[in-house]
């Protein structure tokens, strides 16, 4: 379950950062030093919780039936980002109601992020004992800015043509979707599970498919750039 979870939150990561390709530049500040600011302002917050008190958030079956809605919420909205910007780019004229709700849904950087980064933030806490609260709370809020500046800048780099940057924001909403009917399941299966899972494999299988879709990125775009300059 938690492994599920984990995963989810990484796709959100992605996605945020993602997100922002679409955007120039000071935009992506401006929602940098936001999500900066929020790290920076919780802590206090953040200290009141408790590795305990998360697990039983993830146990509790009403409570993650309640953030499967804004997790869908958030799936609709970049879906229907997606679509309207392939309707728009291919039909002509175009109405002014859907431009309206595209432009919207254009503006909308992700609403799960900000969760994840309280988790990160108490779980960043929780590792590191005995610093000032503030100063890994601001600690923190720095490595995001530059976490998220780099992935985005990484991001645009290896993909540079927008559609599939498009498609490929499309196809991880997806996943997550299909991610959480998992995690909001929670266990209630009709068989239960006796094999517990070796950590150790899946981190080396989800690094092999992380390598291997980076190699593959690196590799489409340097074979592209000797193509145009021929």
């Amino acid at each position: 379950m938690k492994v599920v979870v984990v995963i989810l939150m990484l796709i959100v990561c992605f996605n945020f950062m993602l997100k922002q390709t679409f955007h120039k530049w000071l935009y992506i500040f401006g929602v940098v030093i936001v999500s900066a600011i929020f790290i920076g302002l919780i802590w206090p917050y953040a200290i009141e919780q408790s590795k305990t008190q998360i697990a039983d958030w993830l146990a509790n079956q009403s409570l993650m039936l309640d953030t499967a809605i804004l997790l869908y919420i958030e799936i609709a909205l970049q879906i229907t980002y997606c679509l309207l910007s392939v309707y728009i780019n291919t039909t002509k004229p175009v109405n002014k109601r859907i431009l309206i709700i595209y432009r919207f849904l254009y503006w909308i950087p992700g609403i799960l992020i900000f969760p994840v980064l309280f988790y990160v933030l108490v779980t960043v806490i929780f590792s590191l004992p005995g610093l000032s609260f503030p100063l890994i709370a601001w600690g923190l809020a720095f490595v995001i800015c530059v976490i998220v500046l780099v992935g985005t800048k990484g991001l645009k780099w290896l993909l540079p043509e927008e559609e599939i940057r498009l498609e490929l924001l499309f196809m991880t909403n997806v996943l997550m979707a299909i991610l959480g009917i998992i995690a909001t399941v929670n266990g209630r299966t009709a068989v239960e599970a006796n094999i517990n899972v070796d950590m150790k494999a899946f981190i080396s299988i989800m690094a092999l498919i992380v390598c291997g879709s980076v190699a593959g990125l690196i590799i489409f775009t340097i074979r592209r750039h000797l193509k145009t300059n021929k």
